[in-house]
């Protein structure tokens, strides 16, 4: 019986391990498939109440098991978006996570498949805004509807569609 070398056993298992990465890899980016870079096209999306912004850019970036979120651009009055906010932490646990602002405290993820997943903003412990994230079957569109209450007691009935720009 002929013994393998020891660099061709090495051999093999560099490429078992390059094999397991490049199909981690690919099943990585179809889950996360909204990684990049998304504009906001004005065109196909609606403000209740308005007005809306005059330019948006949302930018998803994996961390794990985890993403970061990014949402940066220029509202209505011509003043910069969330201009002193970094990244926010984005955990898909169903659980609530502080998230302050003037609308809402907390916000929940939680992913329903590959192209859905379900954001609920609360305020004092009581649901104020609910956002529906849908990707596109192809990928390159991203619309997330939101429903609720804003700070002022205003109804809110947004649908935000967004552009692919990069992953």
């Amino acid at each position: 019986m002929v013994k393998p070398s020891i660099a061709a056993s090495a051999t093999r298992v560099v490429l078992s391990i390059g094999m397991v990465a490049v199909f981690t890899s690919a099943a990585v980016a179809q889950i996360e498939s909204r990684v990049g870079t998304w504009e906001l096209d004005l065109t196909k999306s609606t403000f209740s109440p308005g007005p809306p912004p005059q330019r948006q850019t949302l930018t998803y970036r994996a961390a794990g098991p985890q993403w970061t979120a990014l949402l940066q651009g220029i509202d209505a009055s011509g003043k910069p978006i969330n201009p002193d906010v970094g990244n926010l932490l984005i955990k898909f646990d169903g659980r609530d996570h502080s998230t302050p602002t003037a609308d809402y405290e907390t916000t929940a993820w939680k992913r329903v498949d590959d192209r859905k997943y379900l954001v609920i903003r609360k305020k004092a412990g009581k649901v104020v805004l609910t956002s529906t994230n849908v990707l596109s079957p192809d990928g390159k569109t991203m619309t997330i509807t939101t429903t609720g209450h804003n700070s002022a007691g205003q109804a809110v009935h947004n649908v935000r569609v967004y552009e692919r720009q990069s992953q």
